[in-house]
């Protein structure tokens, strides 16, 4: 049976596994300087930010309702809201790995509360992990060790420092992952592969008419991947973003069809999932500099 807890704060999950508390807001946590960990099958709901760095593999872990077997070296992101656990397996586990957590009001009136929405890793799927190189798990665990040395000796510029070693951290994941995007070219241009024909199937069905235009979301979900990682994808693969690649094929069906003449724009509009031909000739104009009529006159 499943029992899902929300841990409220970062001192009861440092209290659950036997760590010290040295800030309510803010943690660090060395797993292999804890005592042998026992899973149990738990499922937490934590409302605060984490970065796990996984050492070593013991169990498998559990994200939402799906279950990932991940590797060494493997960076997992939570945010606040999300759930994740581990998979019981009765014994205790000398368990080594990393564990940044930081608590939103942590962030309060600093810059980077109003930022955090653009570390968009926060919102991929377990399967879309960071996998770190030796030299970048080197530079996670010094951050790491930066912020756990500041909180022992914390006075009236700690914040300050601790926060701006947090964002140095999520600034150094957006390279990571980065680099991860680009080492995987040939999985990269397999995906948008896959989009151009589930593009080209959707539009060659009566899905428009029934659905309306195709969103990232559908997409995201067609391709077994969370939106954000394929939005992020698309736009380090082609340099626009996942919708705007949308809207550059939808005009390239659109010209398609206008090009035959034997249907008016009004069908058009209908068959490629817009409410009236007047939002589709608006969109056409703001997208292509021309109306469809000025188009296909042309």
């Amino acid at each position: 049976m499943e029992n899902d807890i929300e841990v409220k704060n970062i001192s009861q999950y440092c209290n659950m596994i036997g760590a010290e508390v040295l800030h309510p807001l803010v943690g660090v946590i060395d797993f292999s300087k804890l005592p042998p960990i026992r899973f149990v099958n738990l499922r937490r709901m934590s409302d605060y930010y984490a970065i796990y760095l996984k050492g070593s593999k013991h169990t498998a872990l559990r994200y939402g309702r799906r279950i990932y077997d991940y590797e060494e070296g493997t960076l997992v992101f939570v945010a606040p809201g999300q759930v994740a656990g581990s998979e019981e397996d009765g014994a205790y586990h000398q368990v080594k790995g990393y564990a940044l957590m930081f608590h939103p009001d942590l962030l309060r009136d600093t810059p980077l509360a109003q930022t955090m929405k653009c570390y968009s890793y926060f919102s991929y799927d377990i399967n879309e992990a960071l996998h770190l190189a030796e030299a970048e798990k080197g530079i996670f665990v010094e951050c790491l060790e930066r912020i756990r040395n500041e909180l022992l000796h914390f006075d009236e510029y700690s914040t300050i420092v601790v926060v701006d070693y947090i964002k140095l951290v999520l600034d150094y994941c957006v390279r990571f992952y980065d680099r991860q995007f680009q080492t995987r070219t040939i999985e990269n241009h397999d995906i948008l592969a896959r989009l151009e024909k589930l593009l080209d199937e959707y539009f060659s069905s009566t899905l428009p008419i029934e659905k309306g235009l195709p969103t990232v979301q559908y997409c995201a979900e067609k391709l077994c991947l969370s939106a954000n990682y394929l939005s992020d994808l698309i736009r380090k693969e082609t340099g626009v973003s996942a919708l705007k690649h949308i809207h550059l094929k939808t005009l390239q069906t659109a010209k398609l069809r206008l090009d035959d003449k034997s249907k008016s724009v009004s069908q058009i509009a209908d068959e490629l999932g817009y409410s009236s031909s007047q939002h589709f000739s608006n969109w056409f104009k703001k997208i292509n500099g021309c109306t469809p009529n000025e188009y296909r006159n042309s």
